[in-house]
């Protein structure tokens, strides 16, 4: 009996800042500013990157199938890392389905509109609904800057629980949809 192969789906944590909050969601990824000879777009192969670092990010970007980014809002914009770590690379981001969840004192709703524009850029596939977190008040924001537990377990952000899984449901679809159009769910 052959299994359907489960997508693998990578939660990219936007923020480098100490302290911050996106380590009580997840810790992911570290790169030098941009540092390869050749505009990312014109490289099909990983192994034409220069550096090691690139052929690494290469390989991790491209095992997975979807990805979920948790950013925050930083001055109305999302992070410069960010943006870096996604300009390493084009084709490993192409056509994969993104779903953006941004948090702030505002909910992040401004820096998850522009890098949705970046995403689509990148051809990416990116959800329509994304999810903004805002934090309860001046003191949980300045908690968050202090890196505090901010209980985010314990029903803080429980109203916006099945938005979230509604949108996570979303980035399931896609990726059925995707994988009909290549032919049906890999079998191991």
């Amino acid at each position: 009996m052959t299994t359907p192969k489960i997508p693998s789906i990578a939660i990219i944590i936007c923020s480098t800042r100490q302290p911050r909050v996106c380590p009580q969601v997840a810790s992911f990824l570290n790169l030098p500013m941009f540092d390869e000879s050749t505009i990312p777009s014109q490289i099909k192969d990983s192994s034409a990157y220069a550096q090691p670092h690139t052929r690494a990010w290469s390989a991790e970007i491209s095992k997975h199938q979807a990805f979920i980014f948790v950013l925050p809002q930083y001055n109305w914009g999302y992070p410069a890392v960010l943006k870096n770590a996604l300009d390493y690379l084009f084709h490993e981001w192409a056509g994969k389905p993104a779903m953006v969840v941004s948090y702030g004192g505002h909910g992040g709703g401004k820096a998850a509109e522009q890098l949705k524009q970046v995403l689509q850029g990148l051809r990416m596939r990116v959800l329509e609904s994304m999810p903004a977190l805002t934090f309860a008040g001046h003191d949980a924001v300045i908690a968050a800057t202090r890196g505090e537990d901010l209980g985010l377990g314990e029903g803080v952000w429980d109203g916006e629980r099945e938005g979230i899984r509604r949108v996570g449901e979303e980035l399931l679809e896609l990726l059925v949809d995707a994988d009909a159009a290549v032919g049906g769910v890999a079998n191991e």
